[in-house]
């Protein structure tokens, strides 16, 4: 077991040196993996698919009271509420539309109802982020899945959000950041974008016409009525 622990951190701590502090953008199919065969536990896969479809903080999804989820009759509310007190800098409470499929997990998630907290930790309280983050590492390695930390789950829905053409500010108000500079840094470039923003330069081309009638040209100019030019016809080909 210790040795195990050991194994996680040096595998965190190198992760996170190789990836410049940011955690991994997932893909479909490694967020489908991890929620098949990853997550074993049905509260560790409604705690998780809170922070994909909220794209909430570990310690705001750890921290959320069952009556910031359902109705007194126990029902899915419409919005979740992220308290103020539970959030990053306690700048100011958030409610986040409930996704149908998140609504679903929490519809079916087996919690009492009367307990305090959506996610109860083990002796009292609700479950502490560390070991949320714990939990997460150990399905990541199960699955073989690298570089990702619970991070990844915000870092994917925002950048999600942006590739989808969501403007920014409408993204401020569900990621809850201060302002729109610490936003982009959540936000991952794909390398296709990057193809794609180039390729979209094609529309600036001029009418070139064909090499070969450039060489004719050339080949019929008379340097003689261009003194001023002083080129010879190989330097003019060669730029």
């Amino acid at each position: 077991m210790i040795g195990f622990l050991k194994y996680c951190l040096y595998r965190r701590v190198k992760l996170k040196v190789n990836r410049h502090g940011r955690a991994k953008i997932l893909t479909i199919e490694e967020i489908q993996i991890l929620f098949s065969d990853g997550l074993q536990l049905e509260r560790d896969r409604v705690l998780f698919g809170v922070m994909l479809f909220t794209a909430c903080r570990i310690n705001e999804a750890c921290t959320l009271r069952t009556t910031d989820v359902y109705d007194r009759r126990g029902r899915v509310m419409e919005e979740i509420i992220f308290r103020k007190q539970n959030t990053k800098g306690k700048l100011a409470t958030r409610t986040i539309p409930v996704f149908e499929d998140l609504r679903i997990l929490l519809t079916n998630y087996g919690i009492d109802r009367a307990e305090r907290y959506l996610f109860p930790g083990r002796l009292e309280g609700h479950i502490q982020p560390d070991s949320a983050s714990r939990i997460f590492r150990k399905a990541c390695l199960s699955v073989g899945i690298v570089g990702a930390s619970t991070h990844s789950f915000r870092r994917t829905a925002l950048t999600q959000m942006s590739n989808g053409g969501i403007p920014l500010r409408v993204i401020q108000e569900v990621s809850g950041h201060r302002n729109l500079g610490q936003l982009q840094k959540y936000l991952e470039v794909q390398p296709d974008q990057v193809r794609g923003a180039i390729a979209s330069l094609s529309m600036l081309s001029p009418d070139i016409p064909p090499l070969g009638d450039n060489v004719m040209k050339l080949r019929n100019l008379d340097l003689d009525d261009h003194q001023d030019a002083k080129l010879s016809i190989p330097d003019v080909i060669d730029d």
